[in-house]
């Protein structure tokens, strides 16, 4: 048996996955999030791209917010992907599309109290140091009632 390198065997691994779907298409759908930003992400879904055309499913009127963005939306996929591969977005409804979050977000906590750090001289340094100290020695997790 010869062997052969990983260079000569990838064409005819790949071939067939790239034939079922172009590898800048498997890009748009991984970095979605990347490229459109959590806020679009939590609302929308790229189903297909084809021709040129990315379908992304929408819930409710998000379509019309992406729809206003598309300019956008299309040049950061360019930028990422590559020149040309997305030229047109069809927005589509789509009840499988992530609803937006419905719980807002947790609220931050408030710092907790700096550490006292006697063996070092006054300056940012120490204050620094001090409150992450607070960080790390605050209890975790939620508070017992």
């Amino acid at each position: 048996m010869r062997t052969r390198s990983m260079a000569a065997l990838l064409p005819h691994v790949s071939r067939p996955v790239f034939r079922k779907q172009s590898p800048a298409a498997i890009q748009v759908m991984t970095d979605w999030p990347d490229i459109v930003g959590p806020h679009l992400a939590s609302m929308t879904v790229p189903r297909r791209l084809s021709a040129g055309t990315l379908t992304v499913g929408c819930r409710g009127p998000v379509a019309m917010e992406l729809q206003h963005l598309a300019p956008t939306v299309i040049a950061r996929i360019n930028t990422t992907c590559g020149q040309g591969v997305v030229r047109r977005l069809k927005m589509v409804q789509d009840l499988t599309a992530p609803p937006r979050p419905s719980t807002p977000p947790p609220r931050r906590q408030p710092p907790p109290a700096p550490v006292q750090i006697d063996d070092m001289p006054d300056g940012p340094l120490k204050d620094a140091l001090s409150r992450l100290g607070g960080w790390l020695t605050a209890p975790r997790g939620p508070k017992p009632r």
